[in-house]
């Protein structure tokens, strides 16, 4: 483990998409952001320096127009919807380093910079397009791509005929580049099926795309100066997608500076190792994010390392509408967080969560399952057991392993495992997901630990050991046996944080463990990196004597028989 590790303050960016203001944020953008922020905090337990981005998507002709009915201006709708998103955010434990708005000087000008570099390189050039445009997302289609769609837009509304004079980026110009790259970089688009339905579309070429339009006005504009002269806003995709570059100050580092952006520092978390997306902005990140930073002069090197594309949840097995009442908003998840803890959420979200090619149910009766399963059954369960016997027969203090045996740990009739062994093991198999992005897979290495704790406290029974306490070597028998469940879940607790941070951090307290420091002291905010930190009896192991307490349970068992929650219902959502 030691060896794979990542060296202490060896950087790791990761991004969600920023969130376009003409909605509230839903379940949708909630499990985006979990997901990315269990990554990030994953990697912070490694010991690397973390820089993680969000924010919010401002411009375009659907903000325009929301707007108009409203009868505000489109920055008002901005500004409220953008709160909403920080609120969000911040609602669910998102630990963000930036959040980035699109309507920001910061990202405002270095986007203008970029575009007008890339007229410069004959990389833009004026045109006309006639042909099929798709209003939710704000992009135009060619003929074979309408004719697959069924002249169908992706939110299910009619594509319709348009016309117009554009800029447009040369996309084709770099067809050959991007498709060598993809070779070279296989898992450059996950999960792997994703990837193939990009290169799928390669097929029949690549062709220039509009970046600029002249049918609205609330985006950023084209500088005058340019040759087809004032009245063009730039394509809202290319300006949020710049987003990734503009928070780092990567596109001109003296205006970031000039607005304020940490540009020298923040240069060296450049290029991202994770873009985290939902399936229908692929397009998008795969394809005209790299060439936009090729035409850009970024080298292949200095391209993202990974686009990861999740699927989308659906609601009681049916697709989520507001129509149809099944929608998962932000209050409802607060409802569910009131009730259950805002961990719970957290765990349901990255464990249960469409992270790869099939979408994925967000149903209460699963919920309640999965809550008393994994949380209240499992781990709240086991650290109470064990935290409670440690409290009854040892006064509350650790008790002493024993030389030898605390190398059994046994956890059925037939099966008896090295629990230093098996801790390793544990690292090295979540080290091995993280590597994939397989961020649920990681987090289950910590419940397996718990289980076999569980295992090993049904196979030895120490509570009814402790009735012949006082014969010889019985009190040593129960002491490893308790001295092994104790290490074992304090590992665990580290590999759960990710996604559980309030209940591990609560159960450190209850345990009297120092690991974590102020998250403001980088590179990571944790005691040491966590090869250090979960090394069974290593140097943050337990020692004997050691004070805790069994404290309240983290989970206390759901009742299913309970309406599920609601925001009627919720005293904060």
């Amino acid at each position: 483990m030691t060896a794979s590790t990542p060296p202490a303050r060896n950087p790791f960016y990761i991004t969600t998409p920023i969130y376009y203001v003409n909605d509230r944020p839903h379940i949708g953008h909630c499990y985006t952001t979990t997901v990315a922020d269990a990554a990030a905090r994953f990697q912070r337990l490694l010991g690397r320096d973390v820089f993680f981005l969000t924010g919010t998507d401002e411009h375009g002709q659907k903000v325009e127009k929301s707007a108009a009915l409203k009868g505000v201006p489109p920055q008002a709708l901005a500004d409220e919807n953008a709160a909403q998103f920080r609120a969000a955010m911040d609602a669910i434990g998102a630990s963000y380093d930036d959040f980035i708005r699109t309507t920001e000087p910061r990202h405002k000008r270095q986007v203008q910079a970029a575009f007008e570099r890339l007229v410069q390189t004959g990389d833009i050039e004026l045109g006309t397009f006639e042909g099929w445009y798709d209003e939710g997302q704000e992009e135009y289609v060619t003929e074979n791509q309408a004719r697959e769609k069924n002249y169908t837009a992706f939110n299910g509304q009619p594509l319709k005929r348009a016309s117009e004079t554009n800029y447009y980026f040369r996309l084709d110009k770099y067809q050959a580049r991007l498709e060598k790259f993809y070779d070279q970089h296989p898992d450059f688009v996950k999960p792997a099926a994703r990837f193939n339905e990009v290169r799928a579309r390669f097929r029949d070429g690549l062709q220039k795309v509009p970046v600029s339009r002249t049918n609205f006005s609330w985006g950023i504009p084209v500088p005058d100066h340019l040759p087809g002269g004032p009245g063009h806003v730039i394509y809202v995709w290319i300006d949020a997608l710049l987003n990734y570059a503009t928070a780092l100050g990567k596109i001109d580092p003296a205006i970031a500076a000039s607005c304020g952006v940490p540009a020298a520092e923040r240069a060296k978390y450049w290029p991202a190792d994770v873009h985290l997306i939902g399936k229908e902005i692929l397009w998008f990140h795969a394809v005209i994010w790299p060439a936009v930073l090729m035409a850009l002069g970024f080298k292949d090197a200095e391209l993202p390392r990974c686009i990861y594309a999740h699927s989308f949840f659906i609601s009681e097995g049916k697709k989520m509408s507001k129509t149809l009442g099944n929608f998962i908003d932000l209050p409802t998840l607060r409802a569910y967080a009131d009730r259950y803890s805002l961990d719970a959420v957290r765990w349901y979200l990255l464990t249960q969560g469409p992270l790869n090619e099939t979408d994925a149910d967000f149903s209460y009766a699963k919920f309640v399952e999965v809550y008393n399963a994994d949380l209240a059954n499992t781990f709240s369960n086991s650290c109470n057991r064990v935290g409670n016997m440690i409290e009854k027969y040892f006064a509350g203090a650790i008790p002493a392993p024993g030389a030898a045996d605390d190398s059994k740990l046994l956890v059925s009739d037939n099966v008896t495992l090295d629990p230093r062994a098996v801790a390793a093991d544990a690292l090295r198999a979540a080290h091995a997901h993280l590597d994939r992005h397989e961020f649920d897979a990681a987090l289950m290495q910590g419940k397996k630990l718990v289980t076999l704790v569980d295992q090993h406290i049904n196979a030895t029974e120490p509570f009814k050991l402790a009735k012949r306490i006082d014969e010889p070597g019985v009190r040593d028998q129960i002491a490893g046996i308790l001295y092994r469940c104790a290490e074992l879940l304090r590992v665990a607790s580290l590999l759960l944080h990710p996604a559980l941070p309030e209940k591990t951090a609560q159960l450190w307290r209850y345990w009297n463990l120092d690991i974590l420091k102020d998250r403001d002291n980088p590179p990571s905010g944790f005691a040491a990196p966590l090869a250090d930190l979960a090394a069974f009896g290593g140097r943050y192991a337990f020692k004997p004597g050691h004070a805790i307490t069994k404290g309240d349970p983290l989970f206390m068992r759901a009742d299913p028989k309970l309406p599920p929650p609601s925001a009627a219902t919720s005293p904060t959502a």
